[in-house]
């Protein structure tokens, strides 16, 4: 049975009061005073995405299929879109404008909301997007994050603002605490925030990352992952043997090829050794020019063994 969505406090709805009916389909020709606000139709090409939108992602199939519904039905509820140099931002529908442009529509039916501020504009961002569950548990805590930053807003305003408890918006700022690339895998799905929360406890971000690692390539459950972090936590490091000459030996010799690697590749390389007869090569890059000259360098490099 489906359950309905609590509403958001003194969010949306209490900014953009709607007197239409939620499917009301728009004439074009009909122009429909709301708020002070009428609706208009704009070339489609007119219009672009807010930069500061808090949803970075969108599925494709899902838009492709709301561009099929958009030819057969039309655009059910307008865009919010504010003035800009030049252009129109989007406040809210972004998604439906991409659907619009699938579907090769050259206007789409908008309010142009100018008596609205930044920050209103921000805090009915981050509301819908919310309200409809589509921000992933990372683009959520960099939004909050943002509002809190810009505007200089409490956690317990910003918790009144958006209906959650002040533990729930703290929480979802914690996760940015996690290693970059484990802030990917929750992205991907790969990781749960129930994962991600029980992560947070390992400060090393290099075995965080590598316990996420565990985790996805084990399917550990969340319960599994929390008595892992628990073990890793308490875990007595190992007393490490004292360094004899061949270790030194062994020392000089990685040293001297790390140069050597240095000078061949034109960026930072690093040796690390795991026991006498293995270990890992990492070779750094700094941008995406520069990995396309090592990925050549290697390939020539290839070519001519």
């Amino acid at each position: 049975m489906a359950t309905q969505k609590k509403a958001l406090g003194k969010g949306l709805g209490s900014m953009i009061p709607d007197k239409r009916p939620a499917t009301a389909k728009i004439d074009k020709k009909e122009a429909i005073d709301d708020n002070s606000e009428k609706i208009v139709f704009l070339k489609t090409n007119d219009v672009e995405p807010d930069r500061e939108q808090p949803r970075k992602f969108f599925d494709q199939d899902a838009i492709l299929e709301l561009a099929d519904s958009i030819k057969q039905n039309g655009i059910l509820q307008p865009l919010l879109v504010v003035k800009a140099d030049g252009y129109y931002k989007i406040i809210s529908g972004e998604r439906r404008w991409r659907a619009a442009k699938e579907a090769k529509l050259k206007e789409v039916p908008t309010r142009v909301m100018n008596h609205l501020s930044d920050e209103e504009i921000a805090r009915i961002q981050l509301i819908e997007n919310i309200q409809r569950e589509d921000l992933n548990p990372i683009e959520e805590a960099i939004a909050y994050k943002s509002l809190i930053d810009r505007f200089k807003m409490t956690q317990d305003k910003l918790a009144e603002t958006v209906s959650k408890s002040r533990t729930a918006i703290t929480n979802s700022m914690r996760l940015l605490n996690l290693n970059e690339k484990v802030q990917e895998m929750v992205v991907e799905e790969k990781l749960s925030t129930g994962h991600a929360r029980a992560l947070l406890a390992i400060k090393d971000q290099e075995k965080q990352y590598n316990a996420a690692q565990r985790v996805f390539d084990e399917h550990m459950s969340v319960r599994e992952t929390e008595k892992m972090v628990k073990k890793l936590i308490n875990e007595k490091d190992e007393v490490k043997p004292v360094k004899n000459e061949d270790d030194e030996r062994l020392n000089i010799i990685y040293h001297d090829m790390e140069e050597k690697l240095k000078q061949t590749m034109g960026t930072k390389v690093s040796i690390h050794q795991k026991s006498k007869d293995a270990g890992k090569i990492e070779i750094e890059y700094y941008n995406m020019d520069e990995l396309d000259r090592i990925m050549s360098l290697l390939q020539s490099i290839q070519t001519n063994i």
